[in-house]
């Protein structure tokens, strides 16, 4: 009777991992192509669809260099602040979310990542069941494998639900504030990164006291981090440097010929993601956020 059990259990076990390898999703191609739609965005329709209204939905995917760098720093002070270091699940946050999942009795914290948000939005539901999550954390994998940093942050930010029918860094910032993802100024950038955890409640329209409260705190970190440095080296995966040949020395009458000139200077680093001063003074200050925890992604 056992044996028999233990067969049964072993075929479902064997079927489940086949269908699931069999309807993994093709994530490699998305480091070329952006997404015409996405899991979330349909499920959005169905909603709109059975209490009979129109399905519209505003989604406009923009570049990397077309999102504004506040932007791009806002989302990651307030909803991943370990990105370039975590290969797409943060362990460390995963632990503290269940921990606190634990004391609560019932799954309220997701300790999700932007690799896993992206894998959620993409891919999947808002269910907060284990085998959705196991399927969340594989594809967050299968997406840090196939995909750069930069390119997983561009994703997340031209998919990700910010407001009612508005999808993507800019759709939202002609809906709020009538500019481009590109021309967004800190206390814009950090009001939308606000929104994030529930843009239908907190919405950057008409900001409630909550949504002041997060993006007064999004500005604080932006600003003692120095807008956050981006570690772009990280974002591309770059060939094993080569052995360089020993130099040839130089004779005094050589270096005496040889005129210093512009050209011979290293050129420097790009500093367009680095060294950007903020256009706007921090909102007037109300009071934070319960929490300040590094990662605050929702499930």
């Amino acid at each position: 009777m056992f044996k028999r059990a233990f067969l049964i259990l072993l075929a479902a076990v064997v079927l489940f991992a086949a269908w699931e390898w069999i309807t993994f999703p093709d994530v490699a191609r998305l480091a070329k192509e952006a997404p015409k739609t996405t899991a979330f965005m349909e499920r959005r329709k169905e909603e709109l669809r059975a209490a009979g209204q129109s399905d519209v939905l505003d989604y406009r995917f923009v570049p990397y260099a077309r999102i504004s760098p506040y932007l791009r720093r806002a989302a990651l002070v307030a909803e991943d602040d370990s990105f370039y270091e975590h290969k797409g699940v943060d362990v460390k946050g995963l632990q503290e979310a269940l921990e606190k999942d634990w004391k609560r009795k019932k799954l309220t914290h997701g300790g999700s990542t932007i690799t896993q948000q992206l894998a959620k939005n993409l891919y999947l539901s808002p269910s907060r069941n284990p085998i959705r999550k196991l399927r969340e954390y594989f594809i967050a994998c299968a997406l840090e494998s196939h995909l750069t940093k930069k390119r997983i942050l561009e994703l997340y930010l031209n998919v990700v639900e910010m407001g009612e029918r508005t999808y993507g860094a800019e759709a939202a910032a002609h809906h709020y504030f009538q500019t481009s993802a590109a021309g967004l100024s800190p206390s814009q950038a950090a009001l939308l990164a606000g929104c994030l955890p529930n843009p239908r409640i907190m919405n950057p329209g008409a900001p409630n006291k909550r949504l002041r409260g997060r993006q007064a705190m999004i500005l604080r970190r932006m600003k003692r981090w120095g807008y956050l440095f981006e570690k772009e080296v990280l974002t591309e995966r770059k060939p094993a440097p080569q052995p360089e040949a020993p130099p040839e020395p130089q004779t005094d009458t050589a270096l005496e010929q040889t005129p210093p000139n512009d050209t011979a200077t290293p050129a420097e680093p790009p500093t367009a993601t680095t060294t950007e001063a903020p256009a706007e003074a921090t909102p007037e200050p109300e009071p934070p956020p319960a929490s300040e925890s590094g990662t605050t992604g929702t499930q």
